[in-house]
């Protein structure tokens, strides 16, 4: 198959398509008709020999075929960018649209407070944020750049850790007061504990100890599970049970006495953050930029 403007064409509108989600909106940022976006898919579509859209009256999504494609294409479109900006002698230009998948926990107690200040020091970048409990298709959902805690799912994905944090057993003064503040981890089976959800597996973390080399396992009973680390937050500070909490972003709630770290001396079971962004080719200096501010965010 040869190469001829055409191609290229097809390619960024199939792009502009998966990055606003729908023909209407690609045709808007693309300048162009609805019908005009949707005829330059079918060329792309009968050039490459596959279907790469389905389509229906009311959604769309990439096949299988689509989604290969788009994946081998996507870094190239992104080098044509970078190539742009570093023969225009603008190379570290941060600019254009940024779409990021963020942990909720972690955007709203760690980032919120200083989008204001990122999007002042970059005035030509527009940054949309969507946060969900689930970490999602980044190459079907046009999304840049993904922050998340856990071990990343094997994907296509490149994953970059950002960082580990303690996992702290804590529970509030009322609680400890009424039911006894437990010595081991293994005392926890005579406590009520509050679980967390695995957004992947859809079952509670397990609770796990470690202190050094030495690594202890525990079941512990609980009537309460949630998916919400807010409300985790606020349920436990009410009393209602024993919990594990990140470190990172909740130092304050530690501070203000509001809850009581049990176990300080099993200081050593971690959970990573991690930058994922869908190409591995050198990231655009939109997502450096990003990433650097998360860093920089967490201190």
């Amino acid at each position: 198959m040869s190469f001829d403007g055409r191609l290229l064409a097809g390619v960024s509108v199939l792009a502009a398509v998966i990055e606003r989600g729908t023909f209407a909106r690609a045709a808007e940022a693309l300048n162009m008709s609805d019908s005009g976006v949707s005829r330059a898919i079918a060329r792309l579509e009968a050039r490459v020999g596959v279907r790469l859209l389905d389509r229906t009256t009311r959604s769309m999504s990439l096949t299988d075929e689509g989604r290969r494609f788009y994946e081998q294409v996507a870094p190239l479109l992104a080098g044509i960018e970078e190539a742009a900006i570093d023969a225009s002698g603008s190379a570290s230009a941060v600019r254009g649209r940024l779409r990021v998948d963020l942990d909720p926990f972690f955007s709203r107690l760690l980032l919120a407070s200083h989008l204001g200040a990122f999007l002042e020091k970059y005035p030509d970048l527009t940054l949309e944020l969507t946060t969900r409990e689930h970490f999602g298709d980044l190459v079907a959902d046009g999304i840049d750049v993904a922050i998340r805690f856990g071990k990343p799912p094997t994907s296509t994905t490149v994953a970059r850790k950002l960082l580990e944090t303690r996992i702290l057993t804590v529970a509030s003064p009322a609680y400890l007061a009424k039911h006894g503040r437990p010595s081991h981890p293994s005392e926890l089976v005579n406590h009520q504990c509050i679980h967390f959800r695995d957004p992947i597996t859809g079952r509670p973390y397990e609770w796990v100890f470690q202190k050094g080399r030495k690594v202890v396992e525990v079941a512990p009973p609980g009537r309460l599970i949630l998916n919400d680390s807010g409300t985790m937050l606020l349920a436990c500070s009410s009393g209602a049970g024993i919990a594990q909490i990140l470190a990172l972003g909740t130092q304050n709630v530690l501070k203000q006495g509001q809850l009581v770290e049990i176990f300080p001396d099993w200081p050593d079971e971690r959970f990573p953050l991690y930058a994922l962004h869908p190409s591995r080719h050198r990231p655009p200096a939109k997502v450096r930029a990003f990433i650097d501010f998360v860093l920089e965010a967490v201190g």
